[in-house]
């Protein structure tokens, strides 16, 4: 590979670096949002494309952007080949995501906040005097409600303090839900909103439970959800890429800067003393070095 004067060339290797270390860890966050992309081979431009988010939960912070044409198990198992087995990842509910968790051996969390959301949704759907009250649906959600105000209060608590705090505190709320999803999951039409969200609720069940069983464990993907939102809040202005080499040049730009965002790097010195030393790394050290948590770009 010869060298390019802004080391463009070499940039890939980074972000494929990058991408080791998070599937190195042990807790990965996956999440994905649509792109529009104009200029894609044997696709019509108002074909919806994707922008693949990952994030740790333990190490130094990567975030990782990967676009794709398709939403598909196979892209979501390039994304994740290698991961470590025995880690755990968190996730919505999309199918793909739980092949990863039984191709890898991975122990897979749901995410407490995307089952409220269809529950919050639900209840949008009622009569205005209905939501709120001793409506079930208002019900499931007071008792969400009352599993995150326990993380919360154990925000600053070691894993070990918050599994006990779970389990006084969480662990019958839970016992509470489980009991009202059997009571109303066959009493409501299926194809209601609120039938949905039991739907989803009862489906999720085992994976959206095994947060308690450990206190380094997450309760939801909000993580992700907050690193992909300068994707998100960002396509509302530019709108689409023209081609597919502009949307990878995007992925590997948000990783980049997103990345930097986390270790409280700020962004624009580190790419510029990320591309003055691109074009003199030769050997995976001199790549290493050149990490968003390593380099330095005060002295590079």
């Amino acid at each position: 590979m010869h060298d390019s004067p802004f080391g463009v060339l070499k940039l890939p290797l980074t972000i494929n670096l990058m991408r080791d270390h998070l599937l190195e860890a042990d807790i990965v966050y996956g999440d994905e949002t649509t792109v529009q992309v104009l200029k894609e081979p044997g696709r019509a431009a108002q074909r919806k494309s994707y922008m693949w988010a990952q994030m740790n939960g333990t190490g130094p912070p990567v975030r990782m952007f990967s676009y794709s044409p398709t939403r598909s198990a196979a892209q979501a198992a390039v994304l994740y080949a290698g991961i470590k087995p025995g880690a755990v990842l968190m996730s919505d509910g999309y199918e793909p995501y739980n092949e990863i968790a039984r191709t890898n051996q991975l122990v897979h969390l749901g995410c407490w906040a995307h089952a409220r959301r269809y529950l919050i949704e639900a209840e949008e759907d009622l009569p205005k005097v209905q939501r709120g009250g001793n409506h079930p649906v208002s019900e499931f959600i007071r008792l969400i409600g009352q599993l995150f105000a326990v993380e919360a209060r154990s925000e600053h608590m070691t894993p070990e303090q918050r599994q006990q705090l779970r389990q006084a505190r969480s662990q019958p709320v839970l016992d509470q839900i489980e009991a009202l999803l059997s009571r109303h999951l066959n009493t409501v039409l299926p194809q209601s909103g609120f039938g949905k969200a039991l739907q989803y609720l009862r489906g999720q069940w085992p994976k959206l439970v095994r947060y308690v069983g450990n206190g380094a464990w997450p309760i939801s993907n909000n993580p992700c959800e907050n690193a992909i939102r300068p994707f998100t809040v960002g396509r509302r202005n530019w709108l689409f890429s023209d081609t597919v080499a502009g949307a990878n040049a995007a992925a590997n730009l948000y990783s980049l800067v997103q990345t930097c965002k986390a270790n409280s790097i700020e962004p624009y010195q580190y790419l510029i003393a990320l591309f003055k030393g691109l074009p003199h790394a030769h050997t995976a050290d001199d790549y290493e070095a050149l990490l968003p948590w390593r380099l330095n770009p005060n002295v590079a």
